[in-house]
């Protein structure tokens, strides 16, 4: 993605590329029925459905070529454990064993992915993503789901920080408004992952050893 202000150019920002390692696993994070059906009050946002539809795609290859697969939904035991979200929808019914917390069909292999629950937005925060993806020698994340500027993000910042290298393909993450999604890809683009696409990350995995 193409960073329109030369104003961060100009300050450094954007100077390198991160690439790509050896080792990658792909997260994908909330895309749980809550955000993919349309029965639920935010399940009906076009741009999550065509990501969700992207990320199935990129998760076939990646199961084939025997990448890891790690994928979070969100859930609390009640309001008393729920953090102070703004978003009714989450108030309202991402509670255990509510329909809306199971994941999409179209991304979910029970037998291959490692999935559980997370309860804040990023999808390494107090969760056992990290031991699974050390376990595996990982150095890279492909990051994917929903949504950009919420829980994407977070979670694109959290696998930085641990030292991952971190990419993004932008047409696997998804959110209610395609200027904010474009806003987050490109400031995380200038100092945090290489934002790609899901067709560069799929050729990535192809390629892999």
């Amino acid at each position: 993605m193409t960073d329109r202000d030369p104003s961060y150019a100009a300050a450094g920002y954007s100077s390198t590329d991160i690439g790509a390692g050896t080792r990658p696993a792909v997260l994908v994070v909330d895309l749980q029925l809550a955000f993919t059906d349309p029965k639920y009050p935010i399940g009906n946002l076009p741009m999550i459905h065509a990501a969700t539809e992207r990320t199935a795609e990129l998760l076939k290859v990646a199961r084939r070529k025997n990448v890891p697969v790690a994928k979070c939904y969100t859930a609390y035991g009640s309001l008393a454990d729920m953090p102070r979200w703004k978003v009714k929808p989450v108030r309202d019914e991402f509670f255990y064993g509510h329909p809306c917390t199971e994941m999409d069909p179209r991304v979910h292999d029970p037998h291959y992915d490692f999935t559980f629950c997370k309860n804040a937005p990023s999808i390494f925060f107090h969760t056992p993503l990290i031991t699974f993806l050390a376990k595996h020698q990982v150095d890279t994340l492909l990051v994917t789901g929903c949504t950009t500027s919420g829980c994407v993000r977070a979670s694109i910042v959290d696998g930085f920080s641990y030292g991952f290298r971190v990419l993004v393909p932008e047409d696997c993450c998804g959110d209610a408004d395609r200027r904010p999604h474009e806003d987050n890809l490109r400031d995380v683009g200038r100092r945090y992952a290489d934002v790609t696409t899901g067709a560069e990350a799929m050729r990535y995995l192809e390629g892999l050893a």
